[in-house]
This record gives structure tokens, C-alpha cells and sequence, in this order.
């Protein structure tokens, strides 16, 4: 069994049933593993959640990465629409499975922090770029809960606003 299959299991635990059901053991069962070949990659439930929270961002990071935009606001933009649009919202999910630990949110928070800082010296309008930024978090946080609150022309119109809102 491959990490980002026991990660996958541990996501969809949280993204279905809450942080309360992530459980070794459960998420040994929905991988169809052992618990043994569990621990073999994750030898707590803090070690596999740290493993989320990392790939989570090294996904994001990557994902924002490969957009071709010419400033990071708007790669950032792109990256984000893309995420909800095309179904990996449930990696951020995993920071519901952390809440409980500060400490596990530390990868998160200095993510988190980089990306509402990266660039915003080049960008033409700083307060614009942040209030996009924003706006993004935002749509996270609704689509996160809400799945089915836009369609896709909202979508599109959303993102057509945003983009109107940042010179260039």
C-alpha cells in the first residue's frame, strides 16, 4: 500500500465523517490494509495527519506553480478555482482532522501565511491582491461546507470579478 492511498483513505474518513472517526484503525480498514501496514508509514494518528497537512500543501503549492498567470495573485486565483472546480476540496478537510492540535497546524499556518505574502511587492495593487486572496479563502470556506452552493456559471462569474479586481 502506497502513502497517498493511506492518505486518500484518511481524507475521505475526514471529509465523510468528521475528525472523530479518524482512526488508525479506520483508515487501515478503508485502505484495505492492516493495521501493521498502516503504522508502517504513519506510526500515529498525529504522524499521518502531519503527512496530510504536508501534502496539502505541497499540492497547493504545485498546483499554484503550474498556472500560467503573470503575477502570484492570479496563479493563486487560477489554482484555487481549479481545486473546487475539479474536486480536491476534501484535502482541506484535513484541517479539521487537526483542530485539536496546534501544533499539527503549524505546517498549515506558515503555508498559509506564505501564500497571502508571496509576491504581494510585485503585484501593481497589494490591497487588491490581498482582497482576492481573501475572497479565495472564502470560497474554500463555502465550498468546503456548501458543495453544491455554485454552479458552474457562478463559478465563472466569480472568478471573471475577482479577476477585474486586480490591474492588469
Amino acid at each position: 500500500m502506497r502513502r497517498d492511498e493511506l492518505l486518500n483513505a484518511a481524507e475521505a474518513l475526514l471529509a465523510e465523517q468528521g475528525a472523530p472517526c479518524l482512526t488508525l484503525s479506520a483508515v487501515a480498514e478503508r485502505a484495505g490494509v492492516s493495521k501493521g501496514g498502516l503504522l508502517y508509514h504513519f506510526s500515529t494518528k498525529e504522524a499521518l495527519i502531519r503527512g496530510l497537512i504536508e501534502r496539502l500543501v505541497h499540492d497547493f503549492d504545485e498546483l499554484v506553480a503550474t498556472q500560467d498567470e503573470p503575477s502570484y495573485t492570479r496563479a493563486y486565483l487560477a489554482a484555487t478555482f481549479h481545486a473546487v472546480r475539479s474536486g480536491r476540496l476534501r484535502r482541506w478537510a484535513v484541517a479539521t482532522g487537526a483542530a485539536g492540535d496546534p501544533e499539527l497546524l503549524a505546517p498549515l499556518r506558515e503555508a498559509m501565511a506564505r501564500w497571502h505574502r508571496e509576491g504581494l511587492a510585485d503585484e501593481p495593487d497589494p490591497m487588491a491582491a490581498r482582497i482576492v486572496r481573501l475572497a479565495c479563502e472564502g470560497l474554500w470556506d463555502v465550498a468546503t461546507h456548501d458543495p453544491g452552493f455554485y454552479d458552474e456559471g457562478q463559478y465563472e462569474e466569480l472568478y471573471r470579478r475577482l479577476c477585474a479586481l486586480l490591474p492588469g
